[in-house]
């Protein structure tokens, strides 16, 4: 212990004398390097990054596991959430099931329009009313005889749309008046008119059906039961029966199509050619025919090859005739929907009847001979398409002919009939029956501008060729119309049309007693051309109401539509339109 702290107290010592040595001058010298120092890695030992334990007693490390505590911390915080931005729709429009419209006019002119229709049968079957009328009181110039017309029609609907039939069932009625007012000046004594009564007054009823049938050999069909009749005691039954079938064979198509057309009736009174009304007339006829043909459709070509095959029943003159005609039509594409050119030749007899023949001239005499029409052929050739999406064209020329084709023709004057009805004084119309054939050309153009305005303008020429060597008595030798629609806004509407009808010729005759009805004093006269402008504009206040103008005969031109029946001048009418849910 003695020696340790000896030795330490030494130490000591030297340390405190240092310095001192320290201070002394230990002279200059002069070190010459010949070699830079250059150290590499093997001059110093590498330390162990785990050195080597050499301790013989080694520690093991103890596992540590760890768990988190969760514990839930209350926050108020609550983020906005993300939201489209609003985009504005325009609803739905407005669709109602009824509509009434009602206008007045000058003349008295009244019209009327109601329609309703509803569904039912969860949406498979539909209901439809509708009526119209049309009244007309007001007097024409040069004319002594009341100018009255009324025409109201009323029809009820009921159809069905099912997956494979679909059906239509209409039960329909009329009611007419009209006056025969066309008398030329100096016929009638005017301290006789109060007593002439010129009225006619046309009735009917009828029903209908139709069928459409899906993936059958039996596609559809339609049947007609109609009851005729005025005021004179003449009246007219008719029946209609067509079905239709379709047979596939091979890649082609087979179509029959049947018809079985009854028509029967009578006048109670004779004809004018005679002084005295001694006896009517009455008529009857039957017609069953079949047209079989044969479809073939290719990528540019639908081709119809067929027949029309029809028995024809006179039953009054217990005479029967077979009847065979063509029906062939066929259509190429020249260039898509461009340049399609079309053509066929066509017959059939047609059934002629008091219905159709006062349809288009209601001032006919209650006297008529009826007879069907024997339509050898019609054959025709035309290319229509369109030019562009919204311009669409169509030319046509045609040449048929037509065995007894009904014509319209005055009666003779015979004011001393005993019988003294309103119809005597060369003021009503007889049908004349001639052999005619026809040459047509036909033109037509349609625009349509984005559905809110629409233009066409059709013409078509007419020569006629008749087996008597008489005129064609009121047909015309050209017509034309020209039509358009728009509309301006959601509030304006309107709409103009024009028509025009070329030259007529008409045959004026005299009653003379002991003289064939050919050899009774007449003269042809000629009804001039005329055209007749019509314009309507409406204003819409709402989906439901509108008000409307109507405007008809603008060019004031009392024109003859038949010989001595001039029309009514400048007219017009003012009214309204008024939709809703009935």
């Amino acid at each position: 212990m003695k020696t340790k702290i000896f030795g330490i107290g030494i130490l000591l010592c030297g340390l405190w004398f240092l310095p001192v040595c320290a201070q002394d001058d230990i002279g200059t010298e002069t070190v010459t390097v010949v070699k830079s120092y250059t150290p590499s890695v093997a001059d110093a030992d590498k330390i162990n990054t785990i050195p080597a334990m050499t301790d013989s007693l080694e520690l093991q490390k103890k596992p540590i596991t760890y768990s988190i505590f969760s514990v839930p911390v209350a926050s108020t915080f609550s983020p906005a959430k993300g939201r489209a931005a609003p985009v504005k729709r325009s609803g739905p429009e407005a669709i109602y099931n009824s509509f009434a419209s009602f206008a007045l006019g000058n003349f008295n002119n009244a019209a009327l329009d109601f329609y309703t229709s509803r569904d039912f049968d969860r949406g498979d079957k539909r209901f439809d009313l509708a009526l119209n009328h049309f009244s007309s009181r007001g007097d024409i110039d040069n004319t002594p005889f009341d100018t009255n017309i009324y025409d109201t029609k009323l029809a009820l609907t009921v159809s069905s749309k099912e997956r494979d039939l679909n059906w239509t069932a209409r039960l329909a009625g009329g009611h007419q008046i009209y006056n025969w007012y066309g008398v030329r000046e100096g016929v009638v004594d005017e301290a006789l008119v109060s007593q002439i009564d010129e009225k006619q007054t046309y009735y009917n009823v009828e029903g209908s059906a139709r069928f459409d049938v899906a993936e059958s050999a039996i596609t559809g069909g339609e049947i007609l039961i109609r009851r005729f009749w005025d005021r004179l005691e003449s009246g007219e039954n008719r029946i209609r029966v067509a079905p239709s079938f379709l047979l596939p064979v091979s890649d082609e198509e087979v179509t029959i199509e049947l018809h079985a057309d009854y028509l029967n009736g009578s006048f109670a009174n004779s004809s004018l050619n005679s002084f005295e009304n001694t006896s009517g007339s009455e008529y009857s006829f039957f017609q069953a025919g079949i047209t079989p043909g044969l479809l073939i459709n290719r990528d540019a070509l639908t081709l119809k090859l067929g027949a029309r095959i029809v028995v024809g029943l006179d039953n009054e003159a217990s005479d029967t005739n077979f009847y065979m005609y063509p029906d062939v039509t066929a259509s190429y594409r020249l260039a898509d929907e461009v340049a399609i050119a079309y053509g066929g030749i066509q017959g059939e007899l047609r059934q002629n009847s008091f219905y159709d023949l006062a349809a288009a001239n209601p001032y006919i005499s209650p006297t008529l001979p009826i007879q069907p029409t024997d339509q050898q052929y019609n054959a025709f050739a035309g290319l229509k398409g369109q030019l562009s999406s919204n311009l669409s064209y169509n030319i046509k020329g045609s040449y048929k002919a037509e065995n007894r084709l009904p014509l319209y023709k005055l009666n003779p004057e015979n004011p001393t009939r005993t019988d003294e009805p309103g119809y005597v004084y060369g003021n009503s119309f007889d049908v004349f029956y001639d052999d005619v054939k026809t040459l047509g050309l036909f033109g037509e153009l349609s625009l349509d501008i984005d559905r809110n305005f629409t233009l066409g303008i059709n013409a078509e020429l007419l020569d006629y060729s008749t087996e008597t060597d008489n005129p064609a008595w009121n047909l015309p030798d050209a017509k034309g119309s020209l039509f358009m629609d728009g509309v301006i806004g959601d509030t304006w509407y309107f709409g103009a049309n024009l028509f025009y009808v070329g030259e007529r010729n008409d045959l004026i005759s005299q009653a003379a007693a002991n003289t064939l009805p050919q050899d009774f004093p007449s003269a042809i006269v000629t009804l001039d051309s005329y055209f007749d402008a019509n314009a309507h504009l409406g204003y819409r206040f709402s989906d439901q109401f509108s008000v409307f103008a109507k405007a008809n005969n603008i060019a004031n031109n009392q024109y003859q539509r038949w010989a001595n029946f001039r029309v009514q001048s400048f007219q017009v009418m003012g009214g309204f339109r008024y939709q809703f849910d009935f």
